[in-house]
């Protein structure tokens, strides 16, 4: 339900401030951005406000999230980024991936798994492009060498 109310806000706002869009722009960047804008928005207030929960209810909380940590799959609640590191199969991939530092994970996770372009990217994360590519080539060394020592480790290289 929370990707869903996400989806929803991010099309209310774009409704909302359509005006504000450049036509000859990239539409599904801009949405994008409003997108991650709202996700960042959200695990903010989040993480403010302590979680109310009612009493009876508590065992109900504890056991799904015991099921959900140890589930392998994403929930209902999988954030945007989740459902992008849940494409590999490899634990060992999407563990190297989820290491990475945040600045080079998501340019990695935009052009790797879902496909953008850095241009798209750059729009999405709102920094020039020169500083996408460096991210992203960062961020696939950093990756490419986790993989490595994980293969040297399991006798593969």
């Amino acid at each position: 339900a929370d990707a869903e109310d996400l989806v929803q806000e991010t099309f209310l706002k774009g409704f909302r401030s359509y005006h504000t869009f450049k036509h000859g722009t990239n539409l599904k960047a801009w949405l994008y951005r409003i997108l991650t804008n709202s996700y960042i928005n959200n695990y903010r207030k989040k993480g403010r406000r302590p979680q109310e929960v009612e009493l009876g209810e508590l065992e109900d909380v504890y056991l799904f999230k015991r099921l959900h940590t140890s589930s392998s799959t994403g929930g209902a609640t999988a954030s945007a980024e989740d459902e992008a590191l849940n494409r590999f199969t490899n634990p060992l991939i999407r563990t190297a991936v989820e290491e990475l530092p945040e600045t080079f994970r998501l340019p990695v996770l935009l052009a790797d798994v879902e496909g953008f372009s850095y241009k798209e990217i750059a729009e999405i994360m709102d920094v020039p492009i020169g500083t996408v590519m460096s991210r992203l080539h960062r961020g696939r060394k950093a990756l490419q060498k986790q993989l490595y020592e994980l293969a040297e480790e399991r006798g593969l290289v």
